[in-house]
């Protein structure tokens, strides 16, 4: 294996470094600000970033600006969850984004945070803070109480241990009702959020199941506070989320894991 100036740094573990600065907000780098982000010298950020590009893994415009490249987003979109996934549920979210017109998310769990993997957004929608490949924190958005409430529990408990941000005032940091909320969410299956990730947003979200009846994924819908009853959408949201389910191979046989 190649020596590097760091000991214990593997040439890959810098190369996925450099390929993990980009991401929603950062989806065009310049050499300067790659070597910002990474904390490596200069020299290996561009010898690595030239590996790469010949690669194909990044793109590097005429300004000299770097891009994920063609190669690499094919390689990610193979990933074996988020395809069938995407795919199951795309009809649905359509139908929902056509009957409300409201912003319609599917996330699902890494680690302590939910993870965007598609979106439709109406243009007179409410801003909300998350896009696709984005994250969203567990504790406080619709979609993450259902992946956090049927997450094993050592990753509840790693996110209650470190702590619980307060993103708005209406955000839930109490471990204990927090707890509270995740065992009615993880009785019902549907998780209703008030402003706790950012003003002036609310959502309802509901589980997916895979054929094994494991919760995979959250669908929600996000609207602008005081403008859609929840309660009216929360039906809505749970059929669709079933629906998603059952294109996935879950029967009411298989439950819920």
């Amino acid at each position: 294996m190649p020596r590097t100036s760091q000991p214990g740094r593997s040439v890959s573990s810098r190369l996925f470094e450099i390929l993990y600065a980009f991401g929603p907000g950062r989806t065009r780098l310049t050499l300067a600000e790659l070597t910002r982000v990474t904390c490596l010298p200069h020299a290996t950020v561009r010898r690595l970033v030239l590996e790469l590009v010949q690669a194909g893994a990044l793109d590097r415009a005429a300004d000299g600006t770097l891009t994920i490249g063609l190669r690499l987003w094919r390689l990610g979109t193979l990933a074996p969850l988020t395809v069938p996934l995407r795919t199951a549920a795309q009809p649905f979210m359509e139908d929902l984004y056509t009957a409300l017109n409201q912003h319609v998310q599917l996330a699902v769990r890494e680690g302590t945070e939910a993870v965007i993997v598609e979106r439709l957004s109406a243009s007179p929608a409410v801003d909300v803070v998350s896009q696709v490949g984005g994250h969203l924190p567990l504790h406080s958005s619709g979609v993450g109480k259902v992946l956090l409430a049927h997450a094993p529990e050592e990753i509840g408990e790693r996110l209650l241990t470190a702590g619980l941000p307060r993103l708005t005032p209406r955000t839930i940091t109490d471990p204990q009702r927090l707890r509270q909320v995740l065992v009615e969410c993880r009785r019902t299956g549907i998780a209703t959020v008030r402003e706790e990730t950012s003003t002036m947003a609310d959502s309802v979200a509901s589980r997916v199941m895979d054929a094994d009846g494991n919760v995979v994924a959250a669908l929600s819908v996000v609207v602008r506070s005081g403008t859609v009853d929840l309660r009216a959408v929360t039906p809505t949201v749970i059929a669709s989320a079933l629906g998603i389910s059952r294109r996935l191979g879950w029967t009411p046989r298989a439950g819920v894991r």
